[in-house]
């Protein structure tokens, strides 16, 4: 292959490849602003029109307007005046939203009994005049760890000793209980009750009766 032929094939070469890269950048630059830019922007904007309070996270506010939380993750709650929520095995705090899981721990592990057993002689402890079976979910922990919701049940097993707390007659708590237990969409899962709405409508409680 003499010179000239070599520089031939070596300038066919260069046109070949140019003429690959050039459809391959305009299609990333293409793909880039689709996916990166218009999908996004077009999903925020439906999210927002049709569904805005899920869309920043489902906040719930107090009497004064201030955000206390979303109603999709728990708080810890340990006051005697305040329905308590499930167990959290979340490090390093309960109900750590960066942290999501669960203490798995397997049904014959000594730890868990061990745990349900502290838990259990924590809410006898709040509550001695209460001999009412401890219902399951106030003494274990959700897969997530980040279980806002009660079941009907475990919120009932607390309400005398949040009336107490809180110097209100009993039956005032459990219709309060009654109002803000959510049943199951469509026949599907169980009756449950959001216990940061539950707490807020409480203190909303207070508030009224101190104006």
């Amino acid at each position: 292959m003499n010179a000239s032929t070599t520089a031939q094939a070596i300038e066919t070469d260069a046109g070949s490849n140019g003429s690959l890269l050039r459809p391959a950048l305009v299609l990333f630059v293409l793909l880039s602003l689709l996916t990166g830019l218009a999908y996004p922007l077009l999903t925020t904007g439906i999210a927002q029109g049709l569904f805005p309070e899920q869309a920043n996270g489902s906040l719930l506010r107090d009497a004064k307007g201030q955000p206390v939380g979303s109603s999709l993750i728990g708080q810890n709650f340990t006051a005697p005046g305040h329905f308590w929520g499930r167990p959290s095995a979340t490090a390093p705090m309960p109900y750590n939203a960066a942290l999501s899981g669960g203490a798995n721990q397997g049904p014959l592990n000594p730890a868990l009994v061990d745990a349900v057993k502290a838990r259990v002689a924590t809410l006898r402890a709040a509550d001695p005049g209460n001999t009412a079976p401890v219902p399951q979910d106030l003494v274990t922990t959700s897969g997530s760890g980040l279980d806002p919701h009660i079941s009907p049940a475990a919120a009932r097993y607390q309400a005398a000793r949040v009336a107490r707390a809180r110097h209100l007659p009993v039956e005032r708590v459990q219709a309060l209980i009654q109002r803000h237990t959510e049943m199951p969409w469509l026949g599907l899962g169980e009756a449950r009750v959001n216990v940061l709405q539950l707490n807020l409508a409480l203190d909303a409680l207070r508030d009224d009766a101190t104006h």
